[in-house]
């Protein structure tokens, strides 16, 4: 769970979670719905009460429905059975959490309590997306963008000198290049745009041109990942032509690959999957060919050509 402190917004997943539910917020449909989306996106956490994360599930989105003026029974009713029955207080001392700090955190809880019980705000109306986010790229689109060792660069960062690895390693500058070519993307919930890559492993010393990846390189495929207009502008992402997918190909190739919509409802950036070798290290690419888990942590299934999913 990955608690540093008391707060309710004190771990990974919680912040995750806030973050998550920022996005899902903005779909325009009723509470009901936007909870069953949440409760896919991290389904252990919200069904398994045995779970580390399954108390601040629905702590958090009781939390955060409220503060948001998103009135939804459910998410309330858990959470203050989660509270009245200290089922939190429980699970965190079972994970080792001290006296003290479990007092400290029933003060947080209460604080919860009360904006959970608060009535809804109507002052405002939550404001919702009116139309789809626009597919910046489709299906083929291939596309160059310089890289740092073959690290992208973070868009996060309006100012590239502020992109560094660590306080002491030098600023994000353009020492190499690399290419994607987007093979499959499309919108979750029909309004939040996601993309999946293959990437070409190994950056190159040279800005390339179409025909040269069109070679037998290798290229690695990548998680699916979001990608704002802002985002697209700072990566330097270009598009310098099109091929056309082939889905028995890709299929052949990778497996049956599912939808990125986990990736949009998290808002988990394109950047994140974009880096090549040698940032991406060797090991990290499986022999072309070889099936391969595309989860993080675990080799990137690779081919040894465009050809091979391409027409």
């Amino acid at each position: 769970m990955g608690i540093w402190a008391t707060g309710l917004y004190a771990g990974d997943f919680a912040l995750d979670l806030r973050s998550t539910i920022g996005a899902v917020a903005k779909l325009p449909f009723d509470s009901d719905r936007l909870l069953e989306i949440l409760c896919e996106s991290e389904r252990c956490a919200a069904d398994r009460a045995d779970d580390v994360d399954h108390t601040t599930f629905w702590l958090v989105v009781a939390d955060q429905f409220a503060k948001r003026g998103i009135e939804n029974k459910r998410a309330r009713e858990i959470a203050l059975e989660i509270m009245d029955n200290n089922r939190d207080l429980a699970m965190l001392e079972k994970m080792g959490m001290q006296p003290g700090d479990l007092r400290k955190r029933k003060k947080v809880l209460d604080e919860v309590r009360e904006r959970v019980l608060a009535p809804i705000a109507r002052a405002k109306p939550r404001e919702t997306m009116k139309k789809p986010q626009e597919l910046l790229m489709q299906a083929g689109d291939v596309l160059v963008y310089p890289t740092f060792g073959g690290r992208c660069r973070n868009p996060y960062f309006v100012d590239q000198n502020k992109d560094r690895m660590g306080t002491a390693t030098p600023p994000w500058r353009v020492d190499s290049w690399a290419a994607m070519v987007i093979v499959d993307c499309g919108r979750a919930f029909d309004f939040l745009a996601w993309y999946r890559p293959l990437t070409v492993a190994v950056a190159i010393a040279e800005k390339p041109e179409i025909a040269m990846l069109k070679r037998d390189l290798i290229w690695k495929l990548c998680s699916p990942g979001t990608c704002t207009a802002p985002h697209f502008k700072r990566m330097g992402l270009e598009k310098i032509g099109a091929v056309f997918v082939d889905a028995e190909k890709l299929e052949a190739c990778f497996g049956e690959l599912r939808p990125g919509k986990s990736a949009a409802v998290s808002d988990i950036s394109i950047a994140n999957q974009i880096s090549v070798g040698p940032h991406v290290k060797a090991e990290r690419i499986a022999e072309p060919g070889n099936p391969a888990s595309v989860k993080p942590g675990r080799p990137y299934a690779a081919i040894a050509g465009l050809i091979q999913i391409a027409q």
